[in-house]
């Protein structure tokens, strides 16, 4: 079974593609907070690649930035290529199925806590609405973005 579920926070702007085909593809990558501190009493986060094909890629680009948390369901997935300078470049990523909001558009602006109620909301957009997604406990000052 190859199923991955992450709710971080985008370290940069979803890049939104358009491939020969016509088809949208975004690339982004999502910090995760570790469940447990480090000697030091900080978290540490683990960046994660992740692709989007299609619907999602689109709904990413349009409605997600830097800083904002997002639920990704999705798969690892690797690849290799070789680079302008001959080298085998070897990629592993989360190819995402499902994209989830987490928190609200002014939860994410005024760095309140995910779930915080707010006057203008995210849309109601969701692929899969059973796997109810919990936003993740989080502390926002530890990341470096």
């Amino acid at each position: 079974m190859n199923k991955v579920q992450l709710v971080g926070r985008l370290t940069r702007d979803p890049e939104l593609r358009t491939t020969a085909n016509g088809v949208s593809v975004c690339s982004f990558t999502v910090a995760v907070n570790r469940r447990f501190r480090n000697p030091q009493g900080e978290y540490e986060a683990d960046f994660i690649n992740c692709v989007a094909w299609r619907q999602s890629a689109e709904l990413l680009a349009k409605y997600f930035t830097k800083g904002r948390m997002v639920g990704i369901v999705g798969s690892i997935q690797t690849r290799n290529y070789d680079n302008k300078e001959g080298q085998r470049v070897y990629v592993t990523e989360v190819s995402v199925e499902e994209v989830h909001f987490v928190e609200s558009r002014n939860a994410s602006a005024q760095g309140a806590a995910p779930g915080a109620s707010a006057s203008q909301s995210a849309p109601d957009v969701s692929f899969d609405t059973d796997s109810g997604f919990m936003p993740m406990p989080s502390a926002d000052d530890d990341l470096p973005f």
